[in-house]
């Protein structure tokens, strides 16, 4: 290969490689606050079954 076609052809690549990982760290970037959602939602089951759990006493009558 002469080196006049194996400079155009690594910049090409090296385009390409830049724009996947553009797309990639768009698409780590959207996903974000699904774990965000997700954490607060276990959350939120967790504190839901503590409540559940919780044995309710009689109030005392004097």
């Amino acid at each position: 290969m002469h080196p006049e076609t194996h400079l155009p052809l690594h910049h090409t690549r090296a385009a390409e490689l830049r724009t996947e990982a553009d797309a990639y760290r768009l698409a780590a970037a959207a996903r974000r606050p699904r774990g965000l959602r997700s954490r607060l939602g276990w959350t939120l089951v967790e504190i839901g079954l503590r409540l559940a759990a919780t044995p309710r006493t009689a109030p005392a009558a004097h």
